[in-house]
């Protein structure tokens, strides 16, 4: 091999790793098919792309779908969109069905819902093709007492111009539920709401419940009505049962009272007994104190001995007619 032919080869080689190095770095066929579709895109935007660290392919594409759309969407505004951590071909498909539906919407409104972390695609489809809500069975009580639960379906549509910081479904259903038992609530009867339950739809419509919601309620269609406990029965039988035991609780505090009470008699009684044993202990001390003075004479004392033996008899002849008499009355 000669020397040419060598140089030959080499410079074949290094050619075909620059055009693979250039064809890696530059996307020419993603150029191409901008060019082949209307779109003008300068080799050197692609180029600054790579080094901005933007994939060409996430930008171009959705280019070339809005330009046959018929929008005027710019290659820096989906640049950076893309550079702000949106979903770029999200946000054109949602541009492209709102131009279709004819909804006004703009680029930086869609790249806004986009970047509020909503789909600002299924957005646009629910703003043509409204979403139903169901909500679960929510109760309340008439003024009867009686519980009834009821389900309702919300038709809800998207409200584009609300959809940042607007509030969410579990917002909806919420205020829908809190519609729903207050309405049942202010029944006098529970068969009223039963007759017609189109009332608590009619009712929980009129207060504007999508105010500040990213949607727009159309219709509020009651779906199951149902007939739950007798709250009010059972409130009074708890009240019942809670008399009760305050009843019971207040006569078991006076039963205590009153066994204090006895108790305390029979402590006075045998603490009067006990002075009583004390005193005639010291009676026959006190005589023989007197019989020792002089005080008083054998006499004296035969005489006071007579008449406590007269006293006692006496006291045995009254328990025996007494028991003589009860005997009686028992036969």
């Amino acid at each position: 091999m000669t020397t040419s032919t060598l140089l030959l080869l080499v410079a074949v080689v290094l050619g075909l790793l620059l055009l693979g190095l250039l064809f890696t770095f530059v996307p020419v066929m993603l150029w191409i098919s901008a060019l082949a579709a209307g779109v003008r895109v300068s080799i050197f935007t692609l180029i600054g792309m790579r080094l901005r660290r933007v994939i060409p392919n996430r930008v171009i594409i959705p280019l070339i779908k809005a330009h046959k759309a018929g929008l005027g969407v710019t290659t820096n505004q989906l640049e950076s969109h893309y550079l702000a951590g949106g979903n770029v071909d999200r946000v054109v498909n949602a541009l492209i069905a709102a131009h279709r539906a004819n909804i006004e919407l703009s680029f930086e409104r869609a790249a806004a819902i986009d970047l509020a972390g909503r789909d600002v695609l299924e957005a646009v489809q629910m703003s043509v093709n409204p979403k139903v809500i169901e909500t679960p069975f929510i109760a309340g009580v008439a003024m009867d007492g009686i519980e009834v639960k009821a389900k309702a379906r919300i038709t809800v549509r998207a409200n584009i111009d609300r959809l940042v910081g607007g509030a969410g479904e579990e917002t909806i259903i919420a205020r829908v539920g809190e519609g729903i038992v207050s309405t049942i609530g202010s029944s006098d009867n529970h068969k009223k709401v039963l007759e017609n339950p189109d009332r608590i739809s009619q009712t929980v419509l009129s207060k504007g419940l999508d105010a500040g919601t990213a949607f727009e309620i159309l219709s509020i269609d009651i779906a199951d009505v149902d007939i739950g406990k007798n709250i009010g029965a059972i409130l009074q039988t708890d009240q019942a049962e809670a008399d009760k035991k305050i009843a019971q609780a207040k006569a078991e505090e006076r039963r205590a009272m009153a066994v204090a009470q006895e108790q305390e008699m029979v402590a006075r009684v045998q603490e009067m007994k006990a002075k009583v044993v004390e005193a005639e202990a010291t009676v026959p001390l006190a005589m023989a104190e007197a019989l020792k003075n002089g005080n008083i004479g054998v006499m004296d004392y035969m005489n006071i001995q007579n008449i406590e033996a007269d006293t006692d008899m006496r006291d045995s002849f009254g328990k025996l007619t007494g028991g003589n008499k009860e005997d009686k009355k028992d036969g």
